[in-house]
């Protein structure tokens, strides 16, 4: 089933948890750490569009690409709002294509965790080394970690109830395959005052930072640091997110 169809239009209700101002700036200072200071990004996974914006407000020219055309659909409204020339694409990342090349792609918000097969991730960051980035360009992707899958997500169940909506969030890990299932219910309420009931099942892999690393090596990307979300500190083995930075190399 496609993700994020009915849970589109109140994404962003219940993702106002997530400090999204803060995630930009830690984002904002890696991409300025390597002088990336302007030009074209491309944000994969992008949703609604919420860090497209923040990045196009800090001058960046934004692409976004998402599968879902439901989430675009929001993150179009939130470009008509602010008026920036942002440039949104339906695409599956696994297969995403460009025009030409970028000077930094982000994929954050564990929108990498969504790929479950080894080679898919490689076809992404390969792709990106060879097709689309700049020579010296980075790719800076997030992961959602074993340490949270096991911990603190699997078998767990989140519930919130809102008035424009709410929703039961149940979880199962599955260590040997390293696959986090959750089936998520929504009511989303509607104009008339009902609610509307939505059902979606979604899947999300770990991956070992010891894969990453081997994944980025094969793809002839360069990896400069894997650090605990939101530091420059080294992913710790109870980080429950962590950020990869990779670089493509310079020409020869």
């Amino acid at each position: 089933m496609e993700a994020y169809t009915g849970f589109a239009e109140v994404y962003d209700l219940f993702m106002d948890n997530i400090p999204y101002e803060e995630w930009g700036t830690y984002v904002k200072g890696l991409l300025k750490e390597y002088g990336v200071d302007e030009g074209l990004v491309l944000e994969l996974g992008c949703g609604t569009g919420t860090m497209t914006e923040i990045l196009a407000s800090a001058g960046y020219d934004m692409i976004g690409i998402d599968q879902s055309e439901e989430m675009l659909e929001e993150a179009l409204e939130k470009k008509q709002e602010s008026g920036h020339e942002i440039l949104y694409l339906c695409q599956d990342m696994r297969e995403f294509e460009l025009y030409g090349t970028v000077r930094a792609i982000i994929c954050i918000c564990d929108s990498m965790n969504y790929i479950l097969e080894e080679e898919e991730v490689l076809g992404i960051l390969t792709s990106a080394a060879h097709n689309y980035l700049d020579y010296g360009g980075l790719f800076i992707f997030d992961l959602n970690t074993e340490y949270k899958y096991r911990e603190i997500l699997g078998e767990q169940t989140i519930a919130e109830n809102r008035e424009e909506g709410s929703f039961i969030w149940e979880n199962y890990y599955d260590e040997e395959s390293m696959i986090n299932e959750y089936d998520l219910t929504l009511f989303v309420k509607e104009p008339s005052g009902l609610y509307r009931k939505e059902e979606e099942n979604h899947f999300q892999r770990a991956y070992s930072l010891e894969t990453i690393r081997e994944l980025v090596k094969k793809s002839g990307l360069k990896l400069l640091h894997i650090y605990d979300a939101f530091t420059h500190e080294p992913a710790r083995e109870d980080s429950e997110r962590v950020y990869v930075i990779c670089q493509r190399p310079e020409e020869k």
